[in-house]
């Protein structure tokens, strides 16, 4: 793999792990394209790593007081948040795994993420709970919808923000919580990934390339978290649903022609 490709994923796990769109799924066709597998699973622990850098360094006031304070009621609901996503991602690991080597359900999950986006963006407009407001059975819901992005092309940032739109948390609110939420999950993927990294075939990944990648994703992770941030407030979601749609007729033509 050259400098150019590791760029290029970079900057797509980047923008799709805060967009909501699945960065796995976008990853998954990234590899297939470029035909990298184990070089490509080494990658995506260096790529997820730049992601979570991007949203430490967006929350970093946040993290410092959580650090602080730990015993919090924003802690408490972080932790209510990722219990269930930590249940989830462990009980499913093996399954979920062996589904996104072969592929075959990727295009239904782009569709099934288009069908949340579309429909939370209905109810967008409802939302009235602030942080204050949340409680611990909001954050327990939120988190988990978001151990259901387990799935390759289940966009992980689209379901909390739906789960918490769903709960009449207000946009702004609703954002905020979604990424914040996302920093033990992006982290305990990485340590879920020490294993694979290590069986990996790290060679034939040079460090030139690995650090270009790490740094694309890091850099377009900040800038879609701040789209998202403004997005979420005054924009709409379809637009999302609409493509992760488009995508996932379009895997689902590739497979039945074989050529997916």
């Amino acid at each position: 793999m050259d400098w150019v490709e590791a760029v290029i994923l970079g900057i797509i796990q980047g923008l799709t792990e805060f967009l909501p769109v699945s960065s796995t799924g976008h990853l998954l066709l990234g590899r297939h394209f470029f035909r990298l597998d184990e070089a490509g699973l080494f990658l995506d622990s260096m790529l997820h790593i730049g992601t979570l850098i991007a949203v430490l360094t967006i929350y970093w006031r946040e993290i410092k007081e959580l650090i602080r304070k730990p015993f919090s009621r924003l802690s408490m609901l972080l932790v209510a948040g990722t219990v269930p996503t930590v249940i989830i991602g462990l009980s499913f690991k093996d399954y979920f795994e062996e589904i996104s080597k072969t592929g075959v359900t990727v295009g239904w999950e782009f569709l099934a993420t288009g069908c949340v986006l579309w429909l939370a963006d209905t109810m967008k407009s409802r939302g009235h709970k602030q942080l204050d407001d949340i409680s611990m059975m909001d954050a327990v819901l939120i988190g988990s919808f978001q151990g259901a992005a387990i799935l390759p092309a289940v966009s992980r940032s689209g379901l909390t923000i739906a789960a918490a739109l769903f709960r009449k948390i207000d946009r702004g609110t609703a954002a905020y919580f979604s990424f914040l939420l996302s920093i033990p999950a992006i982290a305990g993927g990485c340590l879920l990934q020490v294993k694979e990294v290590l069986e990996g075939q790290a060679e034939k990944l040079s460090f030139f390339s690995l650090f270009l990648g790490t740094a694309m994703s890091a850099l377009f992770g900040y800038l879609a978290v701040k789209w998202m941030i403004s997005l979420v407030k005054k924009g709409s979601l379809k637009g999302f649903a609409i493509y992760v749609w488009i995508l996932g007729l379009s895997i689902i033509g590739m497979q039945a022609a074989g050529i997916f």
